[in-house]
């Protein structure tokens, strides 16, 4: 690259380097194999959306979102199937899309990517008038800029940091720029007005707040906010990620450059994306399927159980390791004991198992006599692979140990065509978002993005 610079000029920026991408990646860019993927996460993602809806923490940011937006408008909050401003309908679809703990996650950055760039992206898609190619493109662009900027903010950035909530901002950014056309200029300033606006902290977990919808919201409001003012020729940072007052120096400690731009344009990183499984917690996912594969190869009771022990990254026991006792629902599933005591009692931890189950005394019972350590080799493999590993203790002496290299949902052990579709149908009707009929008529609506002249309601 630096060998076909004007004599005197200087190697772009990675912040530069990561806008010309996005502004200009069309989708006959990408491999048909790709786009597909991202059609498959929208439709996984669309199902989340519609779960959240009725949970307390969603319907307040909604209401909120209804307060401030106008009563109707060009852009679709799926929850209430009424109209509103792009931003407005971008905040709300934000939050529903997190609540119910199954939408997707990038391994190797800890980031959950849908829920910040398909909202965004799909209102102001319905408010220009974009086509469904432009929309595929830009969902795809807001994936390969924010799982960059996550896998750069590194490890440290996690213990502290809500990934989705920060880099979350400029994926959102990303994904807006390119729907509204900004030139590689305008991105860069968007990124820089996206970044300086990056926030989401851990702390609520051990109060089980509501800041995680809270997050998600913010970061997709904050990154389209960054790409209209850049269009209307609002600066930002140039060195928004790099810089000696930048997001690496202020948010991590170990933040690697070249993460930045790691095979852009030929290494397509939304398609390394996983999708959930449990609803719970990614961190306790590896475990809970070691433990299930021991409870059905030895036809194991939930009474049997001494102990488990899980083997786990430290990433898990920094999130996992503050919630003790849950208080709520949704802090239950970031508690390991809770949902490995759902995987023993019930044989699964899907979204009805914990809203019937969380309390049951059987699986309390078991959350005590569970304990996690870290492991050297899970650790080691962390972030880019999630290792599960488990050590089951039985009343009558024996001892079992579990290992799953891939998580179920993970691209060398994902969903089929299916099961991704019956996973967002239920979460669809979960709580009486979409019939399956409906459902289904929007799945089929989102599998023909690529050729379709504009991007209508997804329900009616």
């Amino acid at each position: 690259m630096n060998a076909r610079l004007p004599v005197g000029a200087s190697a772009p920026t990675h912040e530069a380097t990561l806008a010309a991408f996005a502004a200009n990646l069309g989708l006959a860019d990408v491999p048909s194999q790709v786009v597909r993927r991202a059609e498959e996460l929208m439709i996984d993602w669309f199902g989340s959306a519609l779960a959240g809806k009725g949970a307390r923490p969603v319907e307040t940011i909604v209401r909120f979102a209804e307060t401030m937006g106008p009563a109707d408008g060009p852009s679709e909050i799926l929850i209430r199937r009424r109209g509103t401003s792009p931003l407005m309908a971008a905040i709300a679809n934000a939050a529903s899309s997190h609540f119910a703990e199954q939408d997707d996650v990038h391994n190797g950055s800890v980031f959950h990517p849908a829920t910040v760039v398909f909202p965004p992206a799909l209102a102001v898609a319905q408010a220009e008038g974009a086509c469904g190619a432009d929309l595929l493109a830009a969902c795809i662009a807001g994936y390969e800029v924010g799982i960059r900027v996550g896998e750069f903010l590194g490890r440290s950035h996690y213990k502290v940091f809500h990934t989705t909530g920060t880099a979350g901002t400029l994926a959102a950014a990303t994904a807006v720029g390119r729907l509204l056309k900004l030139s590689p200029d305008a991105m860069g300033h968007a990124l820089g007005s996206a970044g300086t606006q990056s926030a989401g902290l851990w702390e609520f977990l051990r109060d089980g707040a509501d800041s995680k919808q809270l997050h998600t919201a913010h970061a997709a409001a904050a990154g389209l906010t960054a790409a209209y003012l850049a269009r209307d020729g609002f600066t930002g940072a140039k060195r928004i990620l790099e810089g000696k007052q930048g997001l690496a120096a202020g948010m991590s400690s170990d933040a690697d450059p070249a993460k930045l731009v790691d095979g852009l344009g030929t290494r397509w990183t939304l398609a390394e994306t996983s999708f959930k499984y449990h609803a719970a917690c990614r961190h306790t996912h590896p475990a809970a399927d070691a433990l299930q594969q021991v409870m059905r190869e030895h036809d194991l009771r939930s009474g049997d159980v001494t102990r488990v022990t899980a083997r786990v990254h430290q990433g898990a026991i920094d999130v996992l390791g503050p919630v003790v006792d849950p208080s709520t629902v949704h802090q239950s599933k970031f508690s390991m004991g809770t949902v490995l005591g759902l995987i023993a009692v019930e044989g699964r931890a899907g979204l009805s198992e914990f809203d019937r189950d969380w309390r049951d005394p059987r699986v309390i019972a078991f959350r005590d006599r569970v304990a996690m350590t870290l492991d050297d080799e899970v650790d080691r493999a962390y972030p880019s692979r999630w290792i599960g590993k488990v050590t089951v203790e039985t009343g009558d002496g024996r001892r079992f140990e579990g290992r799953v290299d891939e998580p179920k949902g993970d691209p060398g052990n994902t969903l089929t065509a299916g099961e991704l579709e019956d996973k967002a149908v239920r979460l669809a009707r979960y709580r009486d978002g979409a019939t399956e009929a409906e459902a289904r008529r929007a799945i089929a609506a989102i599998r023909a993005l690529a050729s379709a002249p504009s991007v209508g309601r997804l329900l009616a």
